[in-house]
């Protein structure tokens, strides 16, 4: 009998998946307004999230609710590390540094693969799923904005060892209704879900307050460029 978990872990978190898409970062993303600097930023926090739930996953996979949704193809760490040498140069691992609220995730995550694997599918489905979904828009937009070449530094977004997105999420939302769960170890994974996407708010927000540093510099370097030029006409 199915428990339908890919559905309610949709519906679970509608109000947090809107709440992290009104982020200023996100919404600056998605209208097309990125900061190189921010970005990469993004593309380091990200590195060390994806590396602390690969490690779990793959140190959990014969758990009997993860191994129906271990699925190696949508691995995003090394797709990452081309992206930070891309941004970085190749001494980026000497260069980065996890953020505060990156940090923080990164414990919860390791935590939950020693204490309660089950809820690892909260952060595996918040996180892959939200790539498979709108990655290529994501990926389009990022080209756009900061001018990148080829694929370069949107390695991320690409998953080569997937054919066809659709097919593929819907494997994996079958995968999780197939999984032997309790009512109770669902609506604690819902519960997750949403601490995932609340985790994913707070990287954003701190990339959020530097974003806006650089804007205002930048804007107070125009107006100075204004006035100073002022003077000499």
């Amino acid at each position: 009998m199915s428990i339908n978990l890919a559905a309610q872990l949709r519906e679970g978190t509608t109000k947090s998946h809107s709440m992290a898409e009104n982020v200023s970062f996100v919404k600056s993303f998605l209208g097309g307004v990125i900061d190189k600097k921010s970005y990469r930023k993004l593309v380091a926090n990200l590195y060390f999230v994806y590396s602390a739930i690969e490690q779990q996953m793959l140190l959990n996979k014969d758990h009997f609710a993860l191994k129906p949704i271990y699925f190696i193809e949508l691995n995003r760490k090394m797709s990452l590390e081309q992206d930070l040498k891309y941004y970085y140069g190749s001494d980026w691992r000497d260069q980065i540094v996890a953020s505060e609220a990156t940090q923080v995730y990164v414990r919860r995550i390791r935590d939950l693969g020693k204490n309660q694997p089950e809820l690892l599918i909260a952060h595996a489905y918040t996180r892959y799923m939200g790539d498979l979904s709108g990655g290529q828009i994501l990926k389009k937009i990022a080209k756009s904005a900061m001018n990148l070449p080829n694929n370069d530094g949107v390695a991320f977004y690409d998953f080569e060892s997937i054919k066809d997105d659709d097919i593929f999420k819907s494997l994996y939302r079958n995968a999780l209704d197939d999984i032997p769960l309790t009512q109770e170890q669902i609506s604690d994974i819902i519960g997750e879900a949403n601490i995932a996407f609340t985790l994913n708010m707070k990287m954003f927000q701190e990339l959020n307050t530097s974003f806006i540093k650089i804007m205002s510099m930048l804007l107070f370097n125009a107006i100075s460029n204004f006035y100073v030029n002022k003077r000499k006409d």
